[in-house]
C-alpha cells in the first residue's frame, strides 16, 4: 500500500527510472557498438532487410525508453521528500553531479526525438523502397550520417550521465571525502564548464561546427571505438574535477 502514498510512489519512480534507463542505454549501445559495425559488413540487400525488420522495432523501444526515463526522472524530483532537492542540494557535489546528468539527459532526449528518429525514418523508408525495387533516396546517406553523429554523441554523454547518476547516491555524497558545500566560485566554474561542454559538443554533433564530413572535430563520431575513447575521457575528466575542486 505504500506505493499509493507520495513516498512509496517516489520509490516506485526510482525503480522505474533505473529500468527505463537500462533499456534506453542498452539499446543505444547496441546500435553503436553492435548494429552499426555489423551493418557496415553486410551486403546491401541484407542490410536493407535488417533495417526493415529489426531496426524500426528497436527504435520503437528506444524512443519510448528515452521518454519514460526522462519522465520518471522528473517525477523523482517532484515527489521527493520535503527538502530532499532543495537549493542546498544543488550546491552540493551530489546535486551538481545530478544537475549535469539531467542536462546531458535532456540533450540526449532531444537527439533521440529531434534527430535520430527523424533521420532513421528516412533511412528505413529508403531501405523498404529499394527492397521493393524502387530507386534509392539520394538523401538517405546524409540522413544516416546525421543520425549516427547524434547517436554517438549520446553515447559519449551516456558514460558521464551514469557516473553522476550512480555517484549522486553512492560516492559524491561522502562528505568525509568531498565538501558538503563547495565555495561559490568553484560551483560557478563547474556549471560554466558543464554548459560549455554540453553546448560545444552538441553543436558539433549537429554539424554546426565541423559540418558532417569525417575527420576533424567529427573524428569522435567516425567509429564506435573513438566514441568510447571520448566517452571514457569525458567521464574521467569530470571525476578528476570533483577530486581536485570538491575534495574535503
Amino acid at each position: 500500500m505504500e506505493l499509493f502514498h507520495r513516498y512509496g510512489l517516489w520509490g516506485g519512480m526510482r525503480i522505474a527510472h533505473v529500468m527505463f534507463a537500462v533499456m534506453w542505454m542498452g539499446l543505444l549501445w547496441f546500435f553503436n557498438f553492435v548494429q552499426t559495425p555489423a551493418y557496415a559488413e553486410m551486403e546491401p540487400s541484407a542490410r536493407n532487410n535488417a533495417f526493415d525488420k529489426l531496426t524500426w522495432r528497436a527504435l520503437w523501444w528506444f524512443r519510448f525508453a528515452a521518454m519514460f526515463t526522462v519522465a520518471s526522472g522528473v517525477l523523482i524530483l517532484a515527489l521527493g521528500p520535503k527538502g530532499e532537492y532543495g537549493s542546498d542540494f544543488w550546491k552540493s557535489p551530489p546535486g551538481m553531479g545530478l544537475a549535469a546528468a539531467v542536462l546531458f539527459a535532456l540533450i540526449m532526449l532531444y537527439n533521440v526525438l529531434g534527430v535520430i528518429w527523424p533521420k532513421q525514418q528516412i533511412v528505413i523508408a529508403n531501405a523498404r523502397k529499394v527492397q521493393g525495387g524502387g530507386e534509392a533516396d539520394p538523401n538517405a546517406p546524409a540522413a544516416a550520417r546525421a543520425g549516427a553523429m547524434a547517436s554517438r554523441q549520446n553515447t559519449i554523454f551516456s558514460f558521464t550521465v551514469f557516473l553522476f547518476m550512480v555517484g549522486t547516491e553512492h560516492f559524491f555524497n561522502d562528505f568525509g571525502h568531498f565538501k558538503s558545500l563547495p565555495a561559490a566560485g568553484v560551483r560557478v566554474l563547474f556549471y560554466i564548464v558543464i554548459l560549455a561542454i554540453a553546448v560545444v559538443m552538441e553543436m558539433n554533433a549537429l554539424g554546426k561546427i565541423g559540418g558532417t564530413a569525417a575527420g576533424g572535430t567529427n573524428v569522435i563520431y567516425d567509429t564506435h571505438q573513438y566514441a568510447i575513447y571520448t566517452a571514457v575521457g569525458l567521464m574521467v575528466f569530470f571525476y578528476l574535477f570533483f577530486e581536485i575542486f570538491f575534495r574535503a
